[in-house]
């Protein structure tokens, strides 16, 4: 149970993405310290197996996954205080944690007002302003119940929520719970306490370590159910993946120091063994407040799905320029077959083909157009040995000239031939008739004479 005191006007939370290195650089007030105590004053031990948390009366635990964020929430009444007013909100992916203030039957009753308020109002997307519109929707709901006798008057709680998507973590927050965020193994305290003794923090008149442990502590400055006029930090935060986000209550805070729960984030493999490693460092501290605590990790940030869409676009591109060369090939290819023409060969004889010499995957590039009646035998060998290889004609009617001045010479060629062996059988025939007539007349002449003479 805290003390409220009103709250000094003070500028609003801002908007936009706060890069991790400001973050890391700004927010962890403390934290340096922390971590010089834990070398110089003996820790708790870490693992607290010892305790089950699950037997102890006034709690509860939940968890859940998905393919983005992996969770686990967990509250206790704690060792001292007899009733649990804390409540927490495990609503993926909003997340938060309310801790009553008002005693008996009233903080609980304002920390449920405050968590399902802020549920019915939460944006859908990771907008900071919209959460802090949502938190203080509750604060006006919570004081509105004190009004209508659902709770009492002077109750109030605080409140810090967180809204994770993709690479963006909204966060809204009033009071002294807390929202740290643990990247790359350092622990970062997010959200600033709305407390009496972080404004000395702040002043540098104490450490967080003092603050921690200061008579004061339990004095807040700003809450839920206090003033109609309250208004919620909020801002935004970029989260990627690996990162581990703890949202808990004072119950944690004011036990266990920042660097025992930053080494027992790190060295916890889940969330419900992170929560339960938290949870239990609290109650070995001597749990004298109730204490609430969710771990979530972010699983995936959405920029592998990012990556694999971009991937898959890629290919489907080229494939898609692939397919356009191919179509564009065939097209090409189609076109020069259709008009391409040559003379070749076929059967022995002289034939005239459309398209092209060749084939491609196996399919002819070319088809017989018409098979023509010079045959290669009549040709000169030079003829041949061209046709056997194609000759490329620029259409149809050129390859028919070329064929009928095959045929032609072929018809010349012949008639010379012919004419050749008419010219060498005249010749022979002419020199066989002048010998006979030759050899009979003066020899058949020679006796008459000389019979004559006689």
């Amino acid at each position: 149970m805290s003390d409220v005191e009103q709250d000094t006007p003070r500028r609003k939370g801002t908007t936009g993405p706060i890069p991790i290195v400001t973050r890391m650089a700004h927010a962890a007030e403390g934290l340096a310290e922390a971590r010089r105590a834990r070398h110089t004053a003996p820790m708790t031990p870490m693992a607290q197996t010892a305790i089950d948390l699950d037997a102890r009366p006034g709690g509860g635990v939940e968890m859940g996954a998905d393919t983005r964020l992996s969770w686990a929430a967990r509250t206790d009444v704690g060792l001292v205080r007899s009733h649990n007013e804390d409540s927490y909100l495990v609503r993926n992916p909003l997340f938060g944690v309310c801790d009553g203030m008002g005693g008996h039957a009233a903080g609980e009753v304002a920390s449920a007002i405050a968590v399902r308020t802020i549920a019915s109002h939460a944006p859908e997307h990771a907008d900071d302003a919209l959460l802090g519109a949502a938190v203080e929707a509750a604060n006006e709901a919570v004081i509105q119940g004190a009004e209508t006798g659902e709770g009492k008057p002077g109750m109030g709680c605080t409140a810090s929520c967180c809204l994770i998507e993709g690479t963006q973590m909204a966060v809204a927050h009033v009071g002294d719970s807390r929202i740290y965020l643990l990247h790359a193994g350092t622990l970062v305290r997010v959200t600033h306490d709305h407390s009496y003794v972080e404004e000395l923090v702040d002043a540098g008149e104490i450490t967080a370590d003092e603050a921690r442990v200061h008579p004061s502590r339990s004095i807040i400055t700003r809450a839920l159910g206090s003033d109609p006029d309250m208004y919620a930090d909020h801002f935004t935060l970029a989260v990627e993946r690996g990162d581990r986000v703890i949202v808990c209550s004072d119950g944690l805070s004011s036990m266990v120091p920042d660097s025992q729960i930053e080494a027992l984030a790190v060295s916890s493999a889940t969330p419900i063994d992170c929560t339960n490693e938290l949870v239990s460092a609290a109650l070995a501290e001597g749990g004298h407040d109730n204490v609430s605590v969710i771990v979530v990790d972010v699983v995936s940030d959405g920029r592998e799905e990012q990556r694999r869409l971009a991937r898959r676009r890629a290919v489907l591109g080229c494939l898609g320029a692939l397919a356009g060369l191919v179509v564009a090939a065939g097209i090409v290819l189609a076109l020069i077959v259709n008009n391409s023409w040559y003379i070749g060969t076929d059967a022995g004889n002289v034939g005239i083909y459309k398209g092209i010499r060749g084939s491609f995957l196996g399919i002819p590039l070319s088809e017989l157009e018409e098979t023509t009646t010079v045959k290669l035998q009549d040709l000169p060998e030079a003829t041949q040995h061209q046709l056997a290889s194609g000759i490329t004609v620029e259409n149809v009617d050129k390859a028919r000239s070329t064929v009928s001045a095959y045929a032609t010479q072929i018809e010349e060629e012949q008639a010379k031939a012919q004419k050749a062996a008419s010219d060498a059988q005249s010749e022979s025939t002419d020199g066989s008739v002048g010998s006979e007539s030759g050899d009979a007349g003066p020899e058949a002449a020679q006796p008459q004479n000389a019979q004559g003479g006689e």
